[in-house]
């Protein structure tokens, strides 16, 4: 089977200017900090925190000159963070990677006291942010959550319950890997992650792969990568292909899809495969995406869900029944995912659903 079969692909054809990986990066940094967005405004902070997070995390080497364009923002962080703390994950990301990258500055360590002196991971409801604001404050040797002793376990808790990724849930798929994220430092260290948390990244990804979800399968390939594991060959090579369906252009839409477009260029880095490669235009830049009209994952689910009382947990049982319903291209992204994994049967155990029958006759019965 030919994975491009599963969707269109998209042979661009881009002049190449910007000869150097240095020159596309300082232009894609510069597109980023001064023409997409205003400082004032909230996805900003945003764009800006991933970009410069995924320079760090693969270790960048990064001209001066190319982080320019965040020197007045680096010079009033003091006064942003006061006034916003709301933001302040964002805005201690920024700090600390700037200077780890190489701007002049150590503004950092202060920034970081302050935050832990203020208490501002303890109003953090959600354990996924308070992870995140103890490794920023780590990263300048601060503990920010001193009386907090149950976090990861609290992380892995929720890691290891694999039926949860099972069923079509991607808040929490990207939940899981922001936790292997935090947990590894980025690959840094081992997240000594259970053989559940394993499953569960192979179940989040075999939902990510039928649903032609390039971002988050993606960052599942990166945590894979991060806690140890082999990603598919199949899901690799399939998100290697997906960098040919962009085009970066001059445009006015923010609502585009640049997200997905750190992520793959981020996964092809730590992958070997470059990264970064694209020409980007001057001016204000949008990323645009062609993508399938529909996914695999879709015809999948009101495939089994018309089925009723019929539907089964058993691949085995379910399999020939399905591939007679659905699309060739969705024939095909099953017979792939299947082929990915040895739990392709556990994972279609938990999408199958059926756990409630009985339950509720039975307690009526009583």
């Amino acid at each position: 089977m030919e994975i491009t079969q599963m969707t269109t692909i998209v042979q661009l054809d881009v002049p190449f200017r910007q000869h150097s990986k240095a020159a596309r990066q300082a232009a894609l940094l510069k597109t980023f900090a001064q023409t997409r967005r205003t400082q004032e405004d909230v996805f900003w902070l945003k764009e800006n925190a991933e970009m410069l997070n995924i320079l760090e995390c693969t270790g960048a080497d990064v001209a001066p000159a190319a982080l320019a364009p965040f020197r007045g923002f680096y010079d009033d962080i003091e006064a942003r963070m006061e006034f916003f703390p709301q933001y302040y994950r964002f805005l201690l990301s920024l700090c600390l990677d700037l200077e780890d990258l190489g701007m002049a500055g150590a503004k950092g360590a202060a920034l970081t006291e302050w935050v832990a002196a203020e208490g501002l991971a303890d109003a953090e409801l959600s354990d996924l942010q308070r992870a995140e604001a103890r490794r920023l404050c780590a990263r300048r040797g601060i503990e920010a959550l001193p009386e907090d002793r149950g976090l990861d376990a609290r992380l892995r808790a929720f890691a290891a319950r694999s039926r949860t990724f099972a069923m079509p849930n991607k808040k929490a798929a990207y939940e899981l890997t922001h936790i292997v994220f935090y947990l590894s430092e980025y690959g840094r260290k081992d997240p000594q992650l259970d053989s559940d948390a394993r499953r569960s990244l192979m179940f989040a990804g075999t939902l990510a792969f039928l649903d032609f979800n390039a971002d988050l399968l993606a960052e599942i390939c990166l945590a894979m990568r991060f806690a140890g594991m082999d990603a598919p060959d199949v899901w690799e090579i399939w998100l290697m292909q997906q960098i040919r369906s962009f085009s970066l252009e001059a445009g006015d839409a923010m609502a585009d899809d640049y997200h997905e477009y750190l992520m793959l260029n981020w996964f092809m880095t730590k992958a070997g495969q470059g990264g970064f490669g694209d020409h980007v235009p001057e001016g204000r830049v949008t990323f645009v995406r062609s993508r399938p009209a529909s996914a695999p994952l879709r015809e999948l689910s009101q495939c089994i869900y018309a089925m009723g009382r019929a539907r089964s947990p058993d691949w085995e049982i379910m399999r020939d029944e399905v591939a007679a319903q659905v699309s060739d291209e969705a024939q095909a992204a099953l017979i792939a995912a299947e082929a990915s994994t040895a739990e392709f049967g556990a994972f279609f155990e938990g999408f199958a659903r059926t756990g409630l029958r009985g339950r509720i006759a039975a307690g009526g019965a009583s």
